[in-house]
């Protein structure tokens, strides 16, 4: 009975240890590789999300609202401090008037008379530059917007609501005969000479027989 022949085996040339190591090595790094490239896949398909987790993207928001936070209220307390500031140097110190007499109440109110002057005075000169300067910039938008060819619908002068709902309620009072032509009506009816009309025959004659009628009567 024949035997089937085998091939022959290839006879695999003998490796030094410095060889079978550094194959090693080389394999325990592909298999690292691709054991981090499955874990992102993974990830990306339907895993966690990566880094940014639903539990962190929650505390960031909240942290970041706290942020903010923080940040309003120091701007309040900047603005609160600098406007006590500003009234504190415009007002001075408050002055003590229990225990003040007629004089010194008088020299008190002078005081506070001649610095609200002073204050009323400088308001009017700062909105006096501030219409100069609104003036100015709706020229120049007007002189910008004229080289461009563009139109552009002019600023508005502000009316408060009140001005309006004020115009609004009071009636207006309408003169229905202002637009017609007034003319004067004679009820006499004049002739072409310009006599009045004598009356027809038969208004006389029923006249003169109401006349006698009555003389009749009597």
């Amino acid at each position: 009975m024949l035997q089937a022949s085998q091939p022959p085996t290839a006879i695999m040339p003998e490796m030094s240890e410095e060889e079978q190591r550094k194959m090693e090595e080389k394999e325990r790094k592909k298999a690292e590789v691709r054991r981090r490239l499955e874990e992102a896949s993974k990830a990306k398909k339907g895993g966690k999300g990566g880094f940014m987790t639903p539990e962190r993207k929650k505390k960031l928001r909240a942290l970041l609202r706290k942020k903010a936070a923080e940040e309003l209220k120091k701007e309040q307390e900047r603005k609160a401090e600098e406007r006590r500031k500003t009234i504190a140097d415009r007002c001075g110190q408050p002055k003590n008037v229990d225990s003040a007499n007629e004089a010194s109440l008088q020299a008190i109110c002078k005081e506070y008379h001649s610095r609200i002057m002073q204050i009323e005075s400088e308001k009017y000169d700062l909105e006096f530059s501030v219409r100069q300067k609104d003036y100015q910039i709706n020229e120049l938008n007007i002189q910008v917007n004229d080289l461009r060819g563009k139109f552009v619908k002019p600023a508005l002068k502000k009316v408060s609501k009140f001005d309006k709902l004020k115009v609004k309620s009071q009636k207006e009072e309408v003169d229905f005969r202002a637009g017609l032509k007034q003319v004067k009506k004679d009820f006499k009816e004049l002739t072409d000479e310009g006599k009045p009309a004598e009356k027809p025959q038969w208004a006389l004659g029923a006249g003169k027989k109401d006349a006698e009628a009555a003389e009749a009567e009597e």
